[in-house]
């Protein structure tokens, strides 16, 4: 039996729901007693994994699955009557747009839908949040919820089907009350309560708003979710201050507008934190998006932020599956190669299983500067990163730019496959510059990084930057993070799109001494030494030298008590053996 409607004084009752729901709600003014849409999203995400958790799925595997795919139909089903209103005014004028909608002759219905853009889901009215929410009192509620989402699936596979490195189609839903264990009774009752949660919002306002609202939104739905428990290969979500100092210094403001027709990729994306920051600098109808990942959590991640950023149309080019071993992205039969790459690669990964696979003739001008040997020991600990770097470089249209995560250690090492890399990137002068970030700018992980800038175009110079002193240190969690104030993200940006030498802080090094230095991008080996002199006179200069005097004889006797008494105990232990 279903459970009874809410009671509170906000409650409204099944008829209300397919009316009210569906009216369009003017304008409204943010104040202490109204809860701003950020807000009032972030309380639907909230609700959804209570009930999760009160249906034993809290941290379960499958949690992110029912949170995120019905994060995902409730989008689509707002996002369908959002555009049938717009596209027809007469419908967002009615009490009931779905059953003026109704009452429309066939041909007139069939007309609006076809003036519906083609990143629009195509939905009928038994598939819309008020129809079903309607229909919840009916025996098999949860079942008729999983074949509502599996019909919504194969009707629009091929807008948002996302597919593998072996061309099968990952479906846009799953049946998601096959993750409830128990009776039919409650696994109705279960989606009763998702069903409660998603009438009490509209989505319909989110499709006016801008990237950094959709950029909040989405970490806060995936933040639990951005764990170690993800596995060792994802880092679903890069920080957002990383994202944006890549955006603004691969498209610097001059060139915002200018930008257009222009492939972007991403050969690691996780749930595709770079890529959304670079589409919106580019502006989202002027570039295409195309990405791989390992991951099967983090291609459905990827696809809800692409939905929420307006870039439905690069969902067919997102790829679940391995790039290093086998990339998909080509054109006639090679690597495909890109206007703009952003990539936080994961840095270390076991990959012994198929590290000799890729040791071919076939890989030998991708992978240019060799394939890391299996160790004896902690095969966890594989440089894949630096696979991932020459895949890149590979994957760069002439003329184009690219931006890459790196663990800091990279651009200074004297020897191996990483100084081969940078004496490539120099020597065919591909480098623009490097950022040296602060540390813990990942909560998730203790490693310095540094941001390597790629950009075959010519200049005079390379771009070092030092930002390892700027942040502020908060904890989070158990973990301690580095967070960088929007002043000091701009610092960064504009200190490199300058090409400015800031004391302490930036240089700009010509290609020659960079090689002459072992090829080191470190900032901190170019700065400039300086001596400070100070005026003494006679007696200062003396009084100087005799606290030096004094201080070293007190460490000079310091030094030879401590040498004595390990003599003594040494000759004690002499004496026990």
């Amino acid at each position: 039996m279903a459970p009874p409607l809410p009671s509170s004084p906000c409650a409204i009752n099944a008829k209300t729901i397919s009316t009210d729901a569906r009216r369009p709600r003017p304008p409204t003014t943010q104040n202490a007693m109204t809860p701003s849409y950020q807000q009032q999203t972030r309380d639907l995400i909230d609700g959804l994994k209570a009930i999760c958790a009160q249906n034993g799925l809290g941290n379960d595997g499958n949690e992110y699955k029912i949170i995120v795919q019905t994060f995902l139909y409730k989008l689509l089903s707002d996002k369908f009557a959002y555009e049938m209103k717009r596209v027809e005014p007469k419908l967002a004028s009615a009490d009931d747009w779905i059953a003026a909608w109704q009452a429309m002759p066939a041909k007139e219905r069939e007309m609006l839908e076809l003036q519906l853009g083609a990143d629009v889901p195509r939905l009928t009215v038994d598939q819309l949040i008020p129809s079903l929410f309607n229909r919840q009192s009916e025996p098999g509620f949860a079942k008729l919820f999983d074949d509502t989402l599996i019909a919504i699936a194969v009707a629009n596979n091929d807008i948002f089907a996302v597919s593998t490195d072996d061309n099968e189609k990952v479906p846009l839903f799953d049946r998601l009350s096959d993750y409830v264990t128990g009776s039919t009774d409650k696994k109705d009752g279960f989606v009763r309560a998702l069903f409660n949660k998603l009438v009490g919002v509209s989505f319909e306002h989110l499709f006016q708003q801008k990237y950094d609202f959709y950029a909040t939104l989405f970490e806060y739905l995936i933040k639990d979710y951005n764990k170690d428990n993800g596995g060792k290969y994802a880092e679903y979500y890069t920080p957002h201050a990383v994202a944006t100092i890549m955006a603004d210094i691969l498209v610097p403001r001059a060139q915002r507008g200018k930008v257009k027709n222009v492939t972007c990729y991403d050969p690691a994306s996780g749930s595709g934190t770079l890529l959304m920051a670079l589409a919106h600098a580019i502006g989202e109808h002027h570039c295409s998006i195309f990405s791989q990942d390992i991951s099967q959590k983090s291609s459905s991640l990827l696809r809800l932020n692409l939905v929420l950023n307006k870039l439905v149309h690069s969902i067919p080019h997102i790829t679940q599956g391995n790039t290093i071993l086998n990339p998909v992205h080509k054109q006639d039969k090679a690597l495909r190669q890109f206007d703009y790459i952003v990539s936080n690669p994961p840095f270390k990964m076991d990959f012994s299983d198929f590290r000799d696979d890729l040791d071919t003739d076939a890989n030998a001008s991708r992978f240019f500067a060799g394939i890391p040997k299996v160790p004896n020991k902690a095969k966890d600990k594989m440089a894949i990163y630096l696979l991932f770097i020459q895949h890149i470089i590979a994957s760069l249209k002439p003329g184009g730019k690219a931006a890459v995560v790196v663990p800091t250690g990279f651009i200074t090492a004297a020897s191996g496959i990483e100084l081969r890399i940078r004496q490539k990137l120099v020597d065919e002068k591909m480098i623009a510059g490097v950022v040296s970030m602060p540390s813990n700018i990942f909560a998730t992980t203790g490693t310095n990084v540094s941001i390597l800038f790629l950009d075959t175009a010519s200049r005079d110079g390379v771009v070092l930057i030092d930002a390892s002193a700027l942040g502020e240190k908060v904890k989070e969690g158990k973990n301690q993070k580095t967070l960088l104030s929007h002043a000091e993200e701009q610092r960064i940006v504009e200190t490199f799109n300058a090409r400015e030498a800031v004391e302490d802080f930036s240089v700009v090094v010509d290609y020659d001494e960079i090689a002459a230095k072992n090829y080191s991008l470190s900032a901190g080996q170019y700065f400039e030494v300086r001596v400070d002199y100070v005026d003494l006179t006679p007696r200062e200069f003396a009084e100087q030298i005799d606290g030096y005097e004094s201080r070293l004889s007190k460490m000079f006797a310091e030094s030879n008590a401590l040498e004595k008494t390990i003599q003594r105990n040494i000759s004690r232990l002499a004496l026990n053996v």
